[in-house]
């Protein structure tokens, strides 16, 4: 079997079962350990047996439901490879502009000082360990209530060479009981209702941990958490920034207003239009 028809299988195959058809190629891409490139300057090259059984067996896994980074073992953020297991939520490119959107955020307010930040919900340590790599004047902590997740994110520093402080708890309960104080609070928290859960694809429901999906009955439970507990931690002058569902930004931002009246509250829309971060600037 050439690659263009071993490709051209999985987007039909793929599609005729309801899964996103460009599985097929980033599938490819790792079997034939190559980027998009390769892939498309080697289109009629013959596959070797071992590489057509791994890539077909994937594909087939993929449909009954399994993720294919789960497969892979890895998925690609910010441009770096991060290890993901079923303890992890799968990194995903909307988050990606929540990292954009706090680094601008902190070169505005803070310029080069040095900070105390905070990651609450490790999970694969993707925004943990992406900001500490890519503004070098933060002290970096990480949060998790599982310490699953916490050594699949040890794991991640480890290998990209990032500097991270790790603390198995609960939000921010780790600052609150030592009376350290933040400059900049940062999360992706649960954030999907209960309902709409139910009725996510199998590939996430049945595969990725609840426990970094749901945010109770509306989706708001972490946040109204947050904001009984910021007030604790935050220096006078800081930053939130949050990762929200769709529809909830105006909720999470009268939830800020409520707890810091002074401080700009801003909805930012991702690059799909969808309101996807709230950030709050406290001076």
């Amino acid at each position: 079997m050439r690659v263009y028809e071993a490709l051209k299988w999985a987007s039909s195959f793929l599609q005729e079962n309801g899964r996103d058809e460009n599985a097929g190629e980033i599938v490819l891409c790792h079997v034939l350990k190559t980027n998009r490139t390769g892939l498309m300057m080697n289109m009629r090259e013959e596959m070797s047996e071992e590489q057509q059984k791994t890539f077909t067996s994937f594909i087939h896994k993929h449909v009954g439901g399994i993720p294919i980074q789960y497969m892979m073992g890895y998925e690609m953020f910010y441009g770096r490879s991060f290890f993901v297991n079923e303890e992890v939520l799968i990194p995903r490119p909307e988050t990606e502009e929540l990292i954009v959107g706090v680094l601008d955020r902190i070169q505005r307010m803070f310029g080069k000082q040095e900070l105390h930040i905070a990651d609450i919900g490790t999970g694969s340590g993707a925004i943990s360990i992406t900001l500490a790599l890519e503004n070098q004047n933060l002290h970096m902590y990480t949060v998790d209530i599982a310490q699953e997740s916490i050594e699949v994110a040890k794991g991640n520093a480890k290998a990209l060479g990032a500097n991270v402080t790790f603390y198995h708890g609960d939000l921010l309960s780790p600052f609150y009981e030592t009376g350290q104080k933040l400059d900049v609070v940062v999360s992706n928290p649960p954030y999907i209702p209960e309902e709409d859960w139910r009725g996510l694809s199998p590939v996430v429901k049945e595969h990725e941990p609840k426990r970094a999906l749901v945010g109770g009955e509306d989706g708001l439970d972490f946040y109204r958490r947050f904001m009984e507990e910021l007030p604790n931690v935050l220096q006078r002058k800081a930053i939130v920034a949050f990762e929200v569902g769709i529809g909830q930004g105006e909720d999470v931002k009268r939830l800020l207003q409520q707890t810091f009246p002074h401080a700009h509250v801003e909805v930012v829309f991702d690059i799909n239009g969808k309101d996807r971060m709230v950030f709050a600037g406290m001076e």
